[in-house]
């Protein structure tokens, strides 16, 4: 089970940090994301991170304010959020694979993902 915390709503400009614990599980060998949904769109990529931690892949339209980490030893992963725009106002979600432990690779397939957070809110106001 992944539980998702630390969304809420922010100005324009403003930050936040979303975390995502596991429990059942383990997060180490395996790749992570974050995807999120606005109303009325489809889910989508935000991040992921490398089962080792050495590689961050992040969409296009948050590369440079959002950053991935993870922290194995905590069964963690985090998404800090800088100069966060109203586009990005959705519900966020963390996943994480079941299978193919220690295989890097299609991060940015919501397919690749297993277990899923049950998703915490992000507003941004103008």
């Amino acid at each position: 089970q992944l539980q998702a915390s630390g969304g809420g709503l922010v100005q324009a400009g403003g930050s936040l940090r979303l975390s995502c614990a596991a429990s059942g599980r383990t997060f180490r060998g395996y790749d992570l994301g974050w995807f999120r949904q606005a109303p009325g769109k489809e889910r989508e990529f935000v991040a992921a991170i490398s089962w080792s931690g050495g590689s961050t892949y992040y969409a296009v339209s948050v590369k440079g304010r959002f950053t991935i980490s993870r922290d194995n030893a905590k069964n963690t992963v985090d998404l800090q959020m800088n100069s966060l725009k109203p586009e990005d106002t959705a519900v966020y979600y963390c996943a994480a694979p079941r299978y193919n432990q220690y295989y890097s690779g299609d991060y940015y397939k919501s397919a690749k993902y297993d277990d899923w957070g049950q998703g915490t809110q992000v507003t941004v106001s103008s």
